[in-house]
């Protein structure tokens, strides 16, 4: 895979760099509430402006059907990339239309222009090879150079991530460097023990990766709404809790081959339930008890791990020497239930490890309950990218800039 400092040392000046980076951030109407994803990216877009490159940033935010959607448009990203550059940021108003065309032949060297939502345009999602391919023809256009780092994108076969590096000579940005070295420390490159914690809403979600990690892991510890259906597997009753129960059966065969890999396999002890999912909206106090694991009352939801689970679990870390979380194991955004996944993120702060947070809603719960980033070994971009890498599945935008 070429690097970007293997790009930066043939010469960037006056070319046009095709960044295909993942701006895709929470919005609040046009207010970003984390903007991470765009700090993540903004050392790659830095260099190449630096280096004299005209540059062209592109990506999807959100799940616009194939057509403009102002809901979904990425003019607030462009505003706070160019107050993080420190530069103005120029804002084409499509993605391969005149707009995009007279932005891109108006940057001089150095200067910085996103262009519009790539899902705007349905060859960017499409399943028929031409059609995407069309469409990276006409992105290819914009360019002389593409730099892919876009990591929270990377497990997608997208144009922009798939087929459009094939048009062009192209090299991996810091970012996805990194998550890339990062991942092999989780797989090829494993200081043990090695503590994997798995939180999130479906245990459906996760099969495929606790499969994998049930050969690779020390401890799993698992938490959030997905717990429930171990819990159940286990012969307890969960009340009204989250429960998959056509995957019941699987999950008692993965508990089964834990024990028989010596994989210690820990589930809560006890639960915070309560009889009403919480507002979170207007986070209004909740209403719960404290019940043990096995003793969910038939009228209640378990909604965050309890006090003696998150000792446990803290426990658990304390001698790890790496350690993966992905998903959070309560529902963080309301404060009566944010305890659990605060308890893990403090626990991975105290440890010695290498510590990794698995993107998504455990990067966007870290910075929600105030932790300093730097804290962490690495916090990712990608929550289903690195999921994905971890079961062993080839990523196509990796694939892609390997060629």
């Amino acid at each position: 895979m070429k690097t970007i400092d293997e790009l930066l040392a043939e010469g960037v000046t006056g070319k046009r760099v095709f960044v295909r980076a993942d701006l895709n951030v929470p919005l609040a109407g046009t207010e970003i509430t984390d903007d991470g994803r765009i700090r993540a990216v903004q050392p790659t877009i830095a260099k190449l402006a630096s280096a004299g490159a005209r540059v062209i940033v592109a990506s999807h935010l959100g799940r616009p059907k194939g057509a403009p959607d102002p809901a979904f448009s990425l003019a607030p990203a462009a505003a706070r990339l160019g107050e993080l550059l420190g530069q103005d940021v120029a804002f084409a108003t499509d993605t391969v239309g005149s707009s995009a065309k007279e932005t891109v032949a108006a940057l001089a060297d150095g200067q910085v222009a996103v262009i519009e939502n790539l899902r705007f345009n349905a060859g960017e999602t499409a399943k028929d090879d031409a059609e995407r391919g069309a469409f990276a023809d006409q992105l290819a256009e914009l360019a002389d150079v593409y730099v892919g780092d876009g990591f929270g994108a990377v497990h997608r076969k997208h144009a922009s991530v798939f087929d459009l590096p094939a048009r062009l000579p192209h090299a991996a940005g810091y970012l996805i460097a990194t998550e890339v070295a990062v991942l092999k420390k989780l797989t090829d490159e494993v200081k043990r023990p090695y503590v994997v914690i798995l939180g999130g809403a479906k245990v459906s979600d996760k099969l495929a990766v606790i499969d994998q990690l049930l050969g690779k892991a020390d401890r799993i510890l698992i938490g959030g709404g997905m717990a429930y259906t171990f819990l159940y597997a286990k012969g307890y009753e969960v009340g009204i809790s989250l429960l998959q129960k056509d995957q019941v059966d699987v999950v008692k065969e993965y508990m089964e081959r834990a024990e028989k890999n010596g994989v210690e396999l820990v589930l809560p002890v006890d639960i915070l339930a309560s009889t009403d999912f919480p507002d979170l909206k207007g986070k209004t106090p909740a209403e719960f008890v404290t019940v043990d694991a096995d003793k969910i009352p038939a009228d209640k939801e378990g909604l965050d791990i309890g006090p003696r689970t998150r000792e446990l679990y803290a426990s658990k870390i304390a001698d790890a020497e790496t350690v993966f979380w992905n998903g959070p194991v309560g529902v963080f955004e309301h404060p009566d239930y944010a305890g659990g996944t605060r308890a893990i993120a403090q626990a991975l702060v105290d440890s010695d490890a290498f510590t990794v947070v698995g993107g998504g809603d455990s990067a966007a719960a870290v910075r929600t309950l105030g932790f300093d980033e730097n804290a962490f070994g690495h916090i990712s971009t990608g929550g289903g990218a690195s999921l994905e890498y971890l079961e062993g599945k080839t990523l196509p935008g990796i694939a892609a800039l390997e060629v």
